[in-house]
């Protein structure tokens, strides 16, 4: 068994109760799958279980700290210095689909800066987690992103916006022009693991736009303790994390990327 900080050993904790939750609840979705009414109410109730799970195991924890929650949005702490940053559930819609690719998402804040992050995945028993300038594991493997350095011979992830004309209009272009350039494309629906298949060198880069805080918070880290870099698609000064506009790959593709993305 490895090793946890007391710190990743928190957030693994409340990942995992909140897994059995989320998991359990997974069965039943595969079954209202052939439901006429579907299982929409449902996942949106699992995943407000499956955040409140994570919230109780966490303040318990360490009581002092705020929070940044998908469902339930920013809560101040008595320690302004840190902040959890949940997302229970990222993958919804392949959850809702009997899709065997969710995870659970959790970082820690501070002072601005993430300094700790979790991506379960626990359809697949994988558990991904970085704590700054310590490196980044797959439970017990260190992390590091692929070594491929021609882009002709990549694998590139990335995500679709939600539907509107012009953000799928922009989208296209942006598909069409690494199309040109990379082999092999996949979009697989949860940004937060996108991010720790990079980290993996699963994916030599990902690119999406139009996203939370807490769908790359965890896995932003995670890419960058592998060796990846991490930034924002249109400025290098601005925080992806921010933005929600986010470029990730290894220091040879990641510039690469960056070029062909900025002059669509």
């Amino acid at each position: 068994m490895p090793r946890y900080s007391p710190t990743i050993n928190v957030m693994i904790k409340a990942a995992e109760k909140a897994a059995r939750s989320l998991v359990r609840d997974f069965g039943e979705v595969e079954q209202l799958q052939v439901s006429k009414k579907g299982p929409g109410d449902f996942v949106s109730a699992a995943d407000k279980r499956a955040e409140e799970l994570i919230h109780e195991e966490l303040s318990y924890a360490r009581p002092d700290y705020g929070f940044l929650m998908e469902e339930s949005g920013s809560k101040d702490g008595k320690d302004a210095d840190y902040r959890w940053i949940v997302d229970p559930l990222d993958g919804t819609t392949n959850f809702l689909h009997g899709i065997p690719h969710w995870a659970i998402s959790i970082a820690l804040e501070h002072k601005g800066e993430i300094i700790a992050g979790v991506v379960h995945d626990p359809v697949k028993d994988e558990l991904f987690y970085a704590e700054k300038s310590q490196g980044a594991f797959m439970r017990n493997k260190r992390l590091r992103v692929s070594a491929r350095n021609d882009l002709m011979q990549a694998v590139v992830g990335t995500g679709q916006p939600r539907r509107a004309v012009n953000k799928q209009a922009a989208f296209m272009k942006e598909y069409a022009a690494v199309t040109a350039v990379v082999p092999g494309l996949r979009r697989f629906g949860a940004a937060a693991l996108d991010l720790c298949y990079v980290a993996a060198g699963r994916l030599d880069g990902f690119w999406e736009r139009d996203l939370n805080t807490w769908d790359v918070a965890a896995g932003t880290l995670i890419v960058r303790e592998s060796g990846g870099f991490v930034g924002d698609l249109d400025d290098d000064r601005k925080d992806a994390i921010e933005t929600g506009n986010i470029l990730a790959g290894n220091e040879f593709l990641f510039p690469e990327l960056k070029k062909v993305l900025r002059t669509v």
